[in-house]
Parts: C-alpha cells; sequence; structure tokens
C-alpha cells in the first residue's frame, strides 16, 4: 500500500475503510422526526419566493405543508409534478444559492428551511415504494427521439412518454443518466442512486433506451428527423477546453471530467491512482468536485488555481468553503503558463492576473507548484452542433427549446440561455416536451 506522502500517481494511499468513511453521503438523510421538526419552521408563504427561485417552479410550501402532516407520499407527488428528477435534484442542487437562499427566514434568522433535504426526505420515501407514481395517456401514435439521457434528455422524454407519445432515447455512453452518472460528485450521489433514478423514471413505459448511439457519428439529425415525428438534442458538452499551457501535453495532466467520470464507475476506489501534489485548473463545480475527492483518496496537497478572484467562481460559497474544510487550496488570481517536467509533469508554472476593469490579464510575476497531476476544469464545449445555428458555442434556441431547424428542439447544456445545472436542464426538458407535444397535437 502507498501513502499520502508517496510521489507521483499511485493508487491505495488510504485503507479501504478509510476511503469508505470519506466518501460516505455528504448530507445523512433526515429521520421522520427530524423531518417533521425542520417542516414545521415553514411559514408556508402565499407568494413564496422559494418557488419563484426553483428553475422547475416546485410548489414548496404545499410539499413540506405535505410531509408536516404526515404524508410524505403526497409531497413527492407534488416535487415530481414539476420535476421528475427531484430526488437528484434534491442531492446535487445549490439549494444555498437558489431556494434557501430565497427563504423568509434566511433573511430573518440566516438560517433557512432546509428545503433540500426536506425534498430528498420526500422523493426517497416514493421511491422507496417501487412504483411509478404516473401513468400513460392514450397512445398518440406520434413517435419522438430523444438524444442525450442526461436530465434534459431524461425529463423531456417522461414527459413526452406520460401524454402518449412513444420515445426512443439515444446516448453516447454505456449507461444513462448523463451528469447525474458520470460527472457528479460520488459523496453528492451513493448507493448506485443516479442509475436506481433512471430505472424509476422509465417505470411510467413508452420510452426505448439505446446507448452507444452518439450524434453526429452514428446517428445523423436528417435520419432522426426522416424517422421520427419530431427530436429533441439533450446531447450536453463533450469536449473540454484546452490549457493552453505549454507541455500540457505531459503524463498526469488530465480531463477533470475523466477523473471524475473514472470514480462514478469504479467498484473500489482505492484501486483509482490519484498524485501526491494534485492542481486542479478552474474555478467551477467540476474543479470543486475533482479537487475534493483527489483529497478524499488521499492526495497529500491539492490546490484549485482560479485565473479570478473568489467572487469570479461559478461555484458556490458553499462549495468553496466544502472544498477548504477537506483540506483542498484555494488560489485566486493565477492563470497556468507551462507544464514543467521530463515526460511527466512535475511542476506547474502559475503567472499572477489583475483585472483593471479594462479585461484580464497578466502581471508578469511567475509562481510554481510541485505537481505530479494537473486536472483540466477550464469548461466544456459542445462536440455537435448538427449543423444548427448557434448561439454563441451552443445550440441557438427560442421559446421552449426550439432551434433553427422545424421540428427540432434542444434544451440543458448543450443549448443557448439558462445556467449549466441540474435543475435548470429538467426545467428546460420538461418546458419542451409540453411545447413538442403541443406542436405534435396540432396546438401550435
Amino acid at each position: 500500500m502507498s501513502s499520502p506522502m508517496t510521489p507521483g500517481i499511485a493508487a491505495a494511499r488510504l485503507p479501504s475503510e478509510t476511503v469508505e468513511t470519506n466518501f460516505a453521503d455528504l448530507h445523512e438523510p433526515l429521520e421522520p422526526h427530524e423531518a417533521s421538526v425542520a417542516a414545521d419552521r415553514c411559514y408556508f408563504c402565499h407568494d413564496a419566493p422559494c418557488m419563484t427561485a426553483c428553475p422547475t417552479s416546485i410548489d414548496i410550501p404545499l410539499f413540506i405543508r405535505q410531509i408536516s402532516t404526515g404524508t410524505p407520499e403526497a409531497a413527492a407527488k407534488t416535487i415530481f409534478d414539476q420535476n421528475i428528477l427531484g430526488g437528484m435534484c434534491a442531492r446535487v442542487c445549490p439549494t444555498e444559492e437558489l431556494c434557501e437562499q430565497a427563504c423568509v427566514r434566511e433573511a430573518a434568522e440566516g438560517k433557512p428551511v432546509e428545503i433540500g433535504r426536506l425534498q430528498r426526505h420526500a422523493t426517497d420515501k416514493l421511491m422507496e415504494k417501487q412504483s411509478h407514481p404516473y401513468a400513460r395517456s392514450a397512445n398518440t401514435g406520434k413517435k419522438v427521439a430523444v438524444v442525450g439521457a442526461g436530465p434534459a434528455g431524461l425529463a423531456c422524454a417522461h414527459r413526452l412518454a406520460m401524454l402518449g407519445h412513444d420515445v426512443t432515447m439515444y446516448d453516447a455512453m454505456p449507461k444513462p443518466g448523463g451528469l447525474n452518472e458520470y460527472g457528479i460528485a460520488a459523496y453528492k450521489s451513493t448507493d448506485n442512486f443516479a442509475a436506481r433514478e433512471v430505472d424509476w423514471l422509465l417505470g411510467v413505459g413508452g420510452i426505448t433506451v439505446e446507448n452507444g448511439k452518439r450524434l453526429g457519428t452514428d446517428l445523423s439529425l436528417e435520419g432522426l428527423q426522416s424517422e421520427f415525428d419530431a427530436v429533441f438534442l439533450g446531447v450536453g458538452l463533450g469536449g473540454v477546453n484546452a490549457l493552453r499551457a505549454e507541455g500540457e501535453d505531459k503524463d498526469g495532466v488530465a480531463d477533470a471530467v475523466d477523473f471524475i467520470k473514472a470514480l462514478r464507475q469504479s467498484t473500489d476506489l482505492t484501486k483509482l491512482p490519484v498524485g501526491r501534489d494534485v492542481v486542479v485548473i478552474g474555478g467551477g463545480m467540476t474543479a470543486v468536485d475533482a479537487a475534493v475527492q483527489s483529497k478524499l483518496l488521499g492526495a497529500q496537497n491539492v490546490t484549485i488555481a482560479y485565473r479570478r478572484g473568489r467572487e469570479g467562481m461559478s461555484a458556490s460559497k458553499y462549495e468553496q468553503d466544502l472544498a477548504a474544510s477537506k483540506g483542498v487550496r484555494l488560489m485566486f488570481n493565477v492563470q497556468p503558463v507551462a507544464v514543467h517536467g521530463n515526460g511527466a509533469v512535475r511542476e506547474l508554472e502559475l503567472e499572477y492576473t489583475t483585472d483593471d476593469g479594462t479585461g484580464l490579464y497578466g502581471t508578469g510575476e511567475m509562481i510554481r507548484l510541485p505537481a505530479d497531476q494537473v486536472f483540466k476544469a477550464i469548461g466544456q464545449t459542445l462536440e455537435t452542433d448538427a449543423g444548427l445555428e448557434l448561439s454563441g458555442r451552443k445550440i441557438a434556441v427560442t421559446g421552449a427549446g426550439r432551434t433553427s431547424a422545424a421540428g427540432v428542439w434542444a434544451g440543458g447544456d448543450c443549448a443557448s440561455g439558462g445556467d449549466d445545472l441540474t435543475v435548470t436542464a429538467v426545467a428546460e426538458g420538461r418546458d419542451a416536451a409540453m411545447d413538442i407535444h403541443a406542436t405534435l397535437m396540432g396546438g401550435n
């Protein structure tokens, strides 16, 4: 067995029991009496600001009242009516920046109602029954292709199937789930929850899943348009931006998303190799997830290096504090300029940055960090646009996800507008499904 001080990239830095403890559920589920106490703190506001702050517009006061009256399954139905992936969103949503930040208890006392944990309590209770709460409408005879089995695609497919359409869902990966399956920190989604949630969602019926099918390689938009009555694209962002630093092709420099993917699919985390000195470049959730999990696997020194100030990070303050609490060092106003080492990374050279109001630029002052593993977490890019009109680097959409091609909708990370959150992707997939349904049934 190696140790946190073993140089280079090595597996088994920590005993298996320590790794198991490190990757336990970040937030333990509420016990029934704890849920009752938490629910009693809600004022049940008539014009609840928490609802406005929720991208899927869940009736939060209603579902919390249902919990307080001892009917968590009814509360779950209220949640799922708006957000069919409410179970995962309860685990990964930045509630501290959305519904809980808007809570009147937060404004008055600095301690909001624990909306996220209450949502998990309700959705877990209903999903444990292993029965699906929705029945399909009469078959419409219409067929819809959904490309991408991530949050947007799953939400779209479920709503379309519920409305009576036959849905074929394609995904490039071996398993459905998208970022929920491959891109979320393991301590946020334990006990194979992402896969279990997909299985539960498919219980509505009418959805066929075909894995290993990639748009632009195995599928063409023209072919899908000729075979189906409508197409929804939820393909996400598969490409990773380059560092544009000298030597970034050296061994030990890798994409953070690939590291998280390998970690999520590992059956024995002690066998997953990690560096002694790890540097993660970026300021978003992926950077935090890669950094924290490197530390939990036994890396001795882990640093997040971000080119702007703390306030510029897209990762929430809660996530930043979580990283710091796990021993991750946060460095601000530094950008990578060179990777040093003989074949493999040994040092990362960074330049200090400043912003005088006209833009970010380097100061010329350099610093070197020891590094045997460097993770790139500086944003992802669209791998295929399917020939559709773009807005910036994403597929241009109007209204409820309509693209430049008739009969083709898009949503989630691959589409313009919104933010790159699971809950936003769910809302966009759901709304696109309703627009597709209205169009197919002659309403639009």
